[in-house]
């Protein structure tokens, strides 16, 4: 079901309401439906929430995700405007899963998505489980030429690549895509190998999947990783990311399904997530398992919408280039 965010989640402080180099984003966001939204020449990002966690309680995991999307606008509404006066954010609404009618989400997510990238909007979508991602592939393939070649790019400790012949969840998506679009590729950066079974990797190897374990994510492998990215993503039409929080160490980021003990540090998800937003052939983004249910003090919270802004600041300025 679609349903447009209620005003009580861009509130915050306010310095001036006059001189907008004081202007928070609260005070700059705006609120349109997804019918009203029209195609303009101006550099623009809209916002679009999963509420959703039907997937990952297919998955057995700890829910709570749902509550994910309006936790991170809360987060981000007090953040400084450091937007020029021709971008702007927009904010569509939400999706929300009734009913565990989890495809039915996705299906109306992936409308959203199409839609908006066919307006020329860059999209960031809030889950939500990362089912999220299902839906959001919709969208992008929908808007594009049945042919053109995707590149996945996935920030995560697990592959995501389990059975779906019973029900789809969120750890099924990536599978569901490989085997149902020859036109799309999948680069996996973070994947634990404590966090994943052999069957598994065998199934990556499987179905070509690019993959580096978390182990091997350091800072003298920078260079080399930065450089495998940039390739993948030149030899692609459109490159789709996902981020799901779990990739970070627990100590990061505690709300989520599935801590982390050994996940990635905070520097190393920002460098890869700077690079990827910052390409041109990148116009959307999606960030998943944020659970403010099982966060300490609104930590991942907050380290999400840091993430959040950092995307929506490289989407727009590549859009202006």
């Amino acid at each position: 079901m679609y349903a447009m965010t209620d005003q009580k989640q861009w509130e915050g402080r306010i310095d001036s309401t006059t001189n907008t180099s004081s202007f928070r984003l609260h005070q700059k966001v705006k609120r349109i439906p997804i019918n009203d939204v029209s195609a303009s020449d101006n550099q623009r990002a809209a916002i679009v929430g999963f509420i959703c966690d039907e997937g990952v309680r297919r998955n057995q995991g700890r829910i709570g995700a749902a509550s994910g999307p309006n936790a991170l606008r809360a987060s981000l509404s007090s953040l400084p405007w450091t937007f020029t006066e021709e971008q702007q954010v927009i904010d569509v609404g939400n999706i929300l899963c009734l009913n565990h009618a989890l495809e039915d989400a996705q299906s109306e997510l992936g409308g959203i998505v199409q839609t908006l990238l066919t307006k020329k909007c860059q999209c960031v979508v809030l889950g939500g489980g990362h089912e999220t991602l299902y839906g959001h592939y919709l969208g992008v393939r929908a808007a594009l030429p049945k042919d053109a070649k995707i590149g996945i790019v996935n920030i995560d400790a697990h592959f995501d690549l389990r059975p779906y012949d019973e029900q789809p969840s969120s750890g099924t998506m990536f599978r569901q895509i490989l085997e149902q679009d020859p036109y799309t590729d999948y680069f996996v950066l973070g994947i634990q190998r404590y966090g994943n079974t052999n069957e598994l990797f065998e199934k990556a190897d499987e179905l070509h999947v690019k993959y580096i374990l978390e182990e091997n994510m350091t800072a003298e492998n920078k260079v080399q990783i930065l450089n495998d990215l940039q390739h993948y993503m030149d030899n692609h039409d459109y490159v789709l990311l996902t981020l799901c929080m779990d990739v970070l160490n627990a100590a990061f980021a505690p709300g989520v399904s599935a801590p982390s003990p050994f996940g990635l540090d905070t520097s190393t998800v920002r460098t890869i997530l700077q690079k990827v937003t910052s390409h041109p052939k990148t116009h959307s983004f999606d960030i998943c398992e944020v659970n403010p249910s099982l966060d300490e003090n609104g930590r991942t919270v907050k380290l999400g919408a840091y993430f959040v802004y950092e995307a929506l600041n490289n989407l727009l300025k590549g859009q202006g280039s």
